[in-house]
């Protein structure tokens, strides 16, 4: 099997002004020395990247994105696209988060044209899939994956798919307080990279990186990052303070 590298981001969400998003990079750089082959993606605010990139400059942590528009530029006020982010210096975009889906009622047909708009940047998109406990209490958590998956992954070039990273959120899980087991991880992303396997082939889904994301803290990393088809890490709150960041860092280290 082939050996995948470990991805830990940290999406900060609508938290940390340029100011204080700039004195938490620093910290980061300074005490992350060796991060032993562990791929580290900070998302920031869209007001904080350019600040954040300043701080970091060519470093060994990478920038990304909180999302980006469908297009290449026009008049949609208060959107920001693909291109800016890209010239900004991210590296990364998440694409299709559940506060997205559910606050913004972003469907996967959006989804989709954003994805396309990454990779036509050169962005990585790290596309985000989960179930609600509703839909895990009755039993559809692979129907809803399957469905996010492929409405979103619709068009996407078969070497893009590869490159595509794939968070795996159970909605019940993001901002809660509770997290999945590591066997209900291990078996969310089994079940992903099985579909990737049908759709596009095993070497395709052997390539492609699945995290988890939903409630990561220092306490329940290792177990997560731990289960097998675990490749890193998408982390909200705990990213947002430099020390807690650090410990699941050093979990996702193999």
């Amino acid at each position: 099997m082939k050996k995948r590298p470990t991805l830990v981001a940290g999406n900060w969400k609508m938290y940390k002004t340029p100011t204080q998003a700039t004195e938490l990079v620093r910290e980061l750089k300074e005490k992350a020395k060796d991060l032993n082959g562990v791929r580290v993606v900070v998302c920031p605010p869209f007001s904080s990247i350019c600040s954040v990139k300043k701080e970091l400059g060519q470093g060994q942590i990478a920038i990304g994105a909180q999302n980006c528009h469908w297009d290449d530029e026009g008049a949609y006020t208060g959107e920001v696209s693909a291109k800016m982010l890209a010239d900004s210096g991210c590296e990364y975009v998440i694409i299709g988060h559940s506060e997205r889906r559910h606050l913004f009622r972003e469907t996967d047909e959006i989804i989709n044209m954003k994805l396309k708009q990454a990779f036509k940047e050169g962005l990585t998109p790290i596309l985000c899939v989960g179930e609600t406990w509703q839909e895990r209490e009755a039993g559809n958590t692979e129907r809803v994956l399957e469905e996010q998956i492929e409405k979103g992954l619709n068009g996407i070039q078969q070497e893009q798919i590869s490159k595509t990273v794939v968070a795996y959120e159970p909605v019940w899980a993001i901002g809660s307080g509770k997290n999945a087991t590591s066997e209900q991880a291990r078996q969310a992303h089994q079940f992903i990279r099985k579909l990737i396997n049908e759709l596009y082939g095993a070497e395709t889904a052997e390539q492609m990186l699945v995290i988890y994301g939903g409630s990561v803290n220092p306490e329940n990393a290792k177990d997560l990052l731990q289960a097998e088809d675990v490749d890193g890490a998408l982390v909200g709150g705990a990213s947002l303070k430099c020390e807690q960041f650090l410990r699941i860092i050093s979990a996702a280290k193999k």
